[in-house]
């Protein structure tokens, strides 16, 4: 089905390639230009190794590695240099491009930010990571929902950032805005390995969605990541699988035509339909309440849990981060 990684591309088909990108490490911005440097050669990699390949995409801190740095000199802007040079390569080799940045934010804390470039260098899709791996990660909350673009071959995307895959809501969030594929960028390492796997599957399964996952490779003397790329398809089954070997860019393509016939005329296991028409068989055009109380309360803003009082890691301080200030005080951010 993924036609030997692409190299037999079908007239339906969008060909992505996920990029285990060797761990940086960024302490300098004479390294952060030099890695932007780096990432936009593997552009060209990318366009060598498949001329069929019409989307390549590189883990989340491609640019920044994992050393949490939120110093300004180290953060990046949309319209700032790094992201020049991203639209630059996608247009010198005709490819679209996904890229990971740490976006300042004059506001607060910098937001962990993923974009999507078109093979003509274009802006299509500025996604703020909504939820940060704490306690570890000090970015701010994303502030733009889940956006989903068009993409080359008739394909519409979507892009989450590594913990935000953990979520269920998130996977069904990127399908219910019509997503054929959700894109899933992340750092992670070895601890993480099997969780990564099993929510790659069932974010593609239970929303009729292929999902395209890559994470960092190798090491930057402190940390491992893990690589190990995936391309899932609507049904759950891996079309691909990486393992940890660093710049590998694992390939597959995904026919975005046959997940739109599965969303169209599957009956059984449709349930991303099913789950605003609950129970058509005895109700005509199915139960479309909302029975989930968290779903309730969270958008009247009393989530809260049963053992709420008993979580013990509430704030960044076990990683050494400073309490955050109060709601509404950004000025200390």
């Amino acid at each position: 089905m993924s036609g030997l990684g692409g190299l037999n591309r079908s007239s339906s088909g969008v060909v992505i390639g996920m990029t285990q990108l060797q761990l940086p490490s960024i302490t300098t911005p004479a390294e952060l230009a030099q890695q932007t440097r780096r990432v936009c050669e593997l552009v060209g990699k990318a366009r060598r190794q498949n001329p069929a390949m019409d989307l390549v995409v590189f883990p989340e801190y491609c640019l920044h590695g994992l050393s949490m740095d939120t110093r300004d000199e180290l953060m990046c802007r949309v319209d700032g240099p790094e992201v020049e040079q991203f639209r630059a390569a996608c247009r010198k080799h005709a490819i679209w491009g996904c890229f990971s940045i740490m976006e300042y934010n004059p506001e607060g804390n910098p937001f962990n930010t993923g974009l999507i470039i078109d093979d003509q260098g274009g802006l299509r899709l500025h996604y703020r990571k909504l939820h940060p791996w704490v306690p570890v990660e000090p970015w701010a909350p994303g502030d733009l929902g889940i956006p989903v673009c068009d993409g080359p071959n008739g394909a519409r995307l979507a892009l989450i950032i590594c913990h935000d895959g953990m979520f269920p809501e998130m996977a069904r969030e990127c399908a219910y805005k019509g997503a054929h594929v959700a894109l899933r960028t992340a750092g992670y390492t070895a601890p993480i390995r099997h969780a990564w796997r099993i929510t790659n599957q069932a974010n593609a399964f239970c929303n009729l969605m292929a999902t395209a996952n890559v994470c960092l490779a190798g090491t930057d003397g402190t940390f491992n990541s893990m690589g190990e790329g995936s391309i899932v398809n609507f049904d759950g089954v891996p079309l691909v699988e990486g393992g940890n070997q660093p710049d590998e860019i694992i390939t597959a393509e995904i026919r975005p035509d046959l997940i739109d016939e599965a969303r169209h005329h599957w009956g059984v296991e449709n349930n991303i339909y099913q789950l605003g028409h609950r129970g058509y068989v005895a109700v005509a055009g199915g139960a479309g309440d909302c029975p989930y109380t968290y779903m309730q309360d969270l958008v009247a803003g009393r989530y809260r849990l049963p053992w709420e009082d008993r979580v013990s890691v509430t704030d960044g301080t076990p990683c050494g981060f400073a309490p955050p200030p109060p709601a509404g005080d950004r000025s200390a951010g």
